[in-house]
């Protein structure tokens, strides 16, 4: 059920107290951004709340620990601010693993597991026409429409895109050091795994820079560096003597296998180049460390001190999507997965050369809802992302790393008060230089008479977003830890939007879409409640 994010009076008034006492206590300290609970006088004024500030300070309105544990466990499951909290945080997420596992699961005629589904890597996975930024940093686009059907009455989808600038030529990027870290264990037998890999590496090595580096770590039982660190310049036959010696043996020591591919990694360091793991596997961990904790744990030093990410590349029909998604996650990286031999192709021959580089470490975005026309908001997807508000400007907290040309994208479900108008929303991003570590933030913000009057004659890019996200939002039906988006159309309605977006775009991706949704709308009836 969606829980509400509303201020009572009563409540609001101890909260205007308590802010008033907070503010003769500290003064005019934290630079004039002394306004936490999200209630101020800015508020009142329909300024909206800041973003969090640079210190933590509580807002003296924290109610019993009962009610704290049961707050967290609701923000766990529906992603909505609790009263009066009217901000949302989250780590950046370029992951797209989720949706090409979904088409895969559909395609064999089975119905994807609700826990394999995350919102955003379905919208994430579509790209968007954004303003880009014209240096190397972000630029904010916040927008919205409303939606339709019964029982909607002042709910809207609210848009945040951010954006990166593309590199304009490959010769701009630094150098790549790349360490591919291949699973060889009995499961990746199966056709679509070792054989696709196999393949998408010959051709990748063509493609990459004469200054680029490559190493190649396998395991199955155990884990071996069959090619240390390799300048490609004269030593492509190297490297396409060591693939193409990539055979299907044992069990799958996962653990073993990072490790040892971060080892090759910081011996074959290159200063001045994108150090990067790229780990290719089915996650079918079997032998030894199975635990993505404990797996990370042991290469900590490794990604700390010398800043190496990992790119997790998953494979195979059976696929261990939890444990991949969590090590890409706290591993500094992203996961995408691949289910045929073109799209391995275009992985690895185009989007992996072009975006080795990184334009953000630690990358966090920050959405303060005006609760003068905001009356309730739920952040669809991110649900492993959440980081605490007060944690926005705290550059020890992890974030996501975003590379050159990318885009992502936040969809918010929010209902505005009736007759609402003025300021709504202000989406902040913040990251930290690559290389300098410096923290910069940049920012946009939405109005309420900016708000398209139909999602389905509003902008195509967020159309595309609303029909991904839906599509999500109806694979996971049954769980009920989220509740059914407001305006979900059927799935017979969302393949007929994908399908009139795809001709209109003429987008392969597109058609791709509406053909994932309308075999799971041939497939069994999808559980849970009908939405409105």
């Amino acid at each position: 059920m969606l829980k509400r994010c509303r201020a009572r009076r009563l409540r609001a008034g101890l909260l205007a107290l308590t802010a008033a006492g907070g503010l003769l206590l500290t003064g005019c300290s934290g630079g004039g951004s002394g306004d936490q609970s999200g209630l101020s006088d800015k508020a009142s004024r329909g300024g909206g709340p800041a973003p969090a500030p640079a210190y933590s300070q509580g807002t003296g309105e924290q109610g019993d620990s009962e009610d704290e544990s049961q707050d967290q466990d609701d923000r766990s499951r529906d992603l909505l601010a609790p009263p009066p909290d009217y901000l949302s945080t989250f780590a950046l997420d370029v992951d797209t693993a989720s949706y090409g596992y979904a088409r895969r699961t559909l395609a064999e005629g089975n119905r994807p597991d609700p826990s394999t589904i995350r919102p955003e890597e379905f919208v994430n996975s579509f790209r968007q026409d954004y303003r880009r930024p014209d240096g190397n940093g972000f630029s904010v686009t916040v927008d919205g429409a409303r939606t339709a059907g019964p029982g909607n009455r002042d709910w809207s989808l609210l848009r945040v895109g951010l954006a990166t600038r593309p590199k304009e030529d490959e010769d701009e990027r630094p150098p790549a050091a790349l360490t591919f870290v291949i699973d060889v264990s009995g499961s990746m037998a199966e056709p679509g795994r070792l054989d696709l890999v196999r393949d998408a590496l010959d051709v990748m090595t063509e493609r990459l820079r004469d200054d680029d580096s490559v190493a190649i770590v396998t395991f199955s039982d155990e884990a071996e560096t069959v090619l240390p660190m390799t300048r490609l310049d004269g030593n492509r036959d190297r490297v396409h003597d060591a693939v193409d010696e990539l055979e299907p043996t044992d069990s799958t020591n996962l653990g073993a296998g990072v490790e040892t591919g971060y080892a090759t990694a910081v011996e074959g360091l290159r200063e001045g180049a994108t150090n990067r793991v790229v780990l290719l596997s089915d996650a079918l961990a079997n032998t030894g460390d199975t635990d993505a904790d404990t797996i990370l744990e042991r290469i900590a030093d490794s990604r700390r001190e010398h800043g190496i990410t990992l790119f997790g590349v998953g494979v195979g029909s059976d696929y261990g999507d939890a444990l991949m998604e969590r090590l890409a996650d706290k591993g500094d990286g992203h996961t995408t997965y691949v289910s045929t031999e073109a799209e391995a192709r275009t992985l690895f021959c185009e989007e992996l050369p072009r975006h080795v580089d990184l334009t953000a470490r630690d990358a966090k975005a920050q959405v303060s809802f005006d609760p003068e026309t905001v009356e309730e908001f739920r952040l669809i997807g991110y649900d492993n992302r959440q980081v605490a508000d007060e944690d926005f400007r705290d550059d020890r907290v992890d974030g996501g790393e975003v590379g050159p040309g990318h885009t992502v994208t936040a969809l918010y479900a929010v209902r505005t008060r009736p007759g609402a108008s003025g300021h709504l929303a202000t989406a902040t991003v913040r990251w930290l230089d690559p290389d300098t570590r410096t923290p910069h933030e940049e920012s946009g913000s939405l109005e309420a008479r900016s708000f398209h009057d139909d999602l389905w004659t509003s902008p195509r890019g967020l159309q595309v977003a609303a029909v991904a996200a839906y599509f999500a939002d109806a694979l996971r039906g049954g769980d009920d830890r989220w509740s059914t988006l407001p305006g979900r159309p059927s799935l017979g309605q969302l393949s007929e939007r994908a399908e009139e977006l795809a001709r209109d775009r003429e987008d392969k991706d597109l058609y791709g879409l509406a053909e994932a949704i309308e075999t799971a709308d041939r497939g069994a009836p999808m559980k849970g409640p009908e939405p409105e």
